[in-house]
């Protein structure tokens, strides 16, 4: 008998305790961020828009690896894209910091030269 009305109070305790929790989410935003990845998908150039010859793809591998090897950034600014086409470099993504923002791009400057355009199209999160 104790078991079974253990049982019970504890059902009953769990279903007001997710309904608790449901009422505290309604005030936060939802974690989706469709519309984000909406706008950067028409605004921003996307990783399948690269590449379109040998040398656009030589210079982000060289990139990406450049950025990939420099220990002092965030794991956001190793995973930012870098998209290459006819030779204009665009830099897109999240990172921590200007600081961070300013370093992917030097980093891009130091492999393509000076003459090559560069678009940072970094955000800093912080």
């Amino acid at each position: 008998m104790y078991k079974q009305l253990f049982a019970a109070l504890l059902a009953v305790t769990s279903v007001s305790a997710c309904k608790a929790k449901d009422t505290d989410t309604k005030d936060q935003p939802a974690a989706d961020n469709t519309a984000r990845n909406a706008r950067s998908r028409e605004a921003m150039p996307v990783a399948d828009q690269a590449v379109s010859n040998q040398s656009d793809l030589d210079v982000t591998q060289k990139i990406r690896k450049a950025v990939i090897d420099d220990g002092s950034l965030s794991l956001n600014a190793h995973n930012c894209k870098i998209v290459v086409n006819d030779g204009v470099v665009t830099l897109v993504g999240p990172v921590s910091s200007i600081a961070e923002r300013d370093r992917v791009e030097k980093i891009a400057r130091a492999v393509v030269g000076p003459d090559q355009k560069i678009l940072n199209k970094l955000e800093v999160t912080n």
